[in-house]
């Protein structure tokens, strides 16, 4: 009748008992829960259940539930759910983002407030969650946001997106929308995280493009469908776009906004945060600049800066797109500054290649080997030049 994910083992799958459980915890407490949370942890989503309906819930545990344990089902979640066409995801599945979550657990354990992992999780589309967060990056920015702001968060978006990373946000208007969008455009998947029911088109204005990432990534909420759009949900809400993504960008925020919420929630999950600059004369901006003032956040300009601090390396993660592949792709910014400074016809020194390319001697004397071992620079009697093939 419902959703079955593989689990554990090859072969192995959730049982009706689990997924009836997840969906009436889910459903019962409002997020995040930590007592619940943790005594989910220690007892089995099952043995908890059974605690949580009887009513003898440890205080504080009660508190989080008493409101409505006599009121909700976990039938009726997974019944609404299936109609509506969505998959429950657990921590039991293999398609739970245990990697992304457990930094969520991990933070309430030393006492941060309002970081709990989610229950369960209601999912719109058949993208593969976990895997697709594997490389993945969380752009936010303000729902009132410029022309500029949605141009850049679009770019951006889309050229993470073309080099294999899942764009994660929240779905509003203004940045977010632009970042799912362009994400789309780039043909991969996005996720979308809402602040109520996976089976609630919310903003109304953006059904199209919620339809759009079902079918291309996946709309996701920890809240049980039917569930309404509130405030506070939409702050609780923004802790798991923080834990999905490998670093948060910030393309526009105000001084007190649900972006720099995100900002704050991914800098204590120890996620680096990145800030688009914008005009000093631009309120929607005002968030970006503090972010970086207070050395909270990088600034980042375009892609190749995103790409430095989510890959240091200089390596970003493969995709299947049909994009032309070049010698020099796996090269970071200043391996490519050197080999543009190669000449294809004439040797050229060390010290010429330093004055050439701006980077200090040293660090040209250190890539040189290193792009011959590529095959993209040749060592000559008189210095280096560009390999031809």
């Amino acid at each position: 009748m419902w959703s079955m994910e593989k689990a554990g083992p090859p072969g192995a799958e959730v049982g009706d008992e689990i997924l009836l459980a997840r969906a009436y915890l889910s459903a019962v407490a409002e997020p995040p829960a930590p007592a619940l949370a943790g005594f989910i942890a220690a007892h089995g989503a099952s043995r908890a259940a059974e605690v949580v309906r009887s009513g003898s819930a440890p205080p504080s545990v009660a508190d989080e539930v008493d409101a409505r344990r006599e009121h909700v089902s976990g039938e009726a979640a997974l019944e609404a759910a299936a109609m509506a066409g969505l998959r429950l995801v657990t921590p039991e599945h293999s398609g739970w983002p245990h990697k992304s979550f457990d930094s969520l657990a991990d933070a309430t354990a030393i006492g941060l407030p309002g970081m709990a992992a989610p229950i369960a999780l209601w999912v719109r589309g058949q993208v593969a969650f976990a895997e697709s967060l594997g490389t993945s990056v969380a752009i936010v920015g303000a729902r009132a946001a410029s022309g500029y702001g949605e141009r850049v968060a679009a770019e951006f978006a889309h050229g993470l997106a073309i080099e294999g990373y899942t764009v994660v946000s929240g779905a509003a208007y203004g940045i977010d929308g632009a970042a799912h969008r362009g994400a789309l455009a780039a043909g991969r998947p996005t996720i979308a995280f809402l602040a109520c029911g996976a089976d609630i088109d919310y903003p109304s204005g953006h059904s199209m493009l919620l339809r759009a990432i079902g079918e291309q990534g996946a709309v996701v909420s920890e809240y049980a469908p039917g569930t309404e759009p509130r405030k506070h949900r939409f702050l609780v809400r923004n802790r798991l776009i923080a834990a999905c993504g490998q670093g948060t960008v910030v393309v526009e925020a105000g001084a007190r906004s649900g972006a720099s919420n995100t900002a704050n929630t991914a800098d204590a999950l120890g996620r680096p945060v990145m800030a688009v600059p914008g005009p000093v004369t631009s309120k929607s901006s005002v968030g970006c600049h503090e972010m970086v003032r207070s050395g909270k956040a990088l600034l980042v300009t375009n892609v190749d800066h995103v790409r430095e601090v989510l890959s240091p390396l200089g390596v970003g993660p493969t995709t299947d797109l049909p994009v032309p592949a070049k010698a020099t792709d796996s090269l970071d910014r200043v391996a490519k500054q050197l080999h543009d400074a190669l000449s294809d016809s004439a040797a050229t020194s060390a010290d010429e290649l330093a004055r050439d390319s701006g980077l200090p001697l040293r660090k040209v004397r250190a890539l040189l080997p290193a792009l011959e071992l590529a095959g993209l620079a040749v060592r000559e009697e008189r210095g280096w030049s560009r390999n031809p093939t």
